[in-house]
């Protein structure tokens, strides 16, 4: 499978991929303070487990910082 996250096209061995498990792969040591968007749409973070994606998805991961 070959997902575009955050602009950067990335293959998976996989055929279906929810997006904790894309989360899994990619982040497995800082999913906190993070936020995952779909196409423009915010996922909550509740429906990860259940949100599956599609190569057609555009995927983008945010992190919180702090600062100001």
């Amino acid at each position: 499978m070959e997902l575009k996250i955050n602009q950067q096209i990335k293959q998976f061995n996989a055929e279906s991929l929810s997006v904790q498990s894309l989360l899994d792969l990619e982040i497995p040591n800082k999913q906190n303070g993070i936020a995952v968007a779909i196409n423009n749409t915010v996922v909550p973070k509740i429906n990860w487990s259940r949100h599956f994606v599609s190569e057609t998805d555009e995927i983008l991961i945010i992190s919180a910082t702090q600062g100001g």
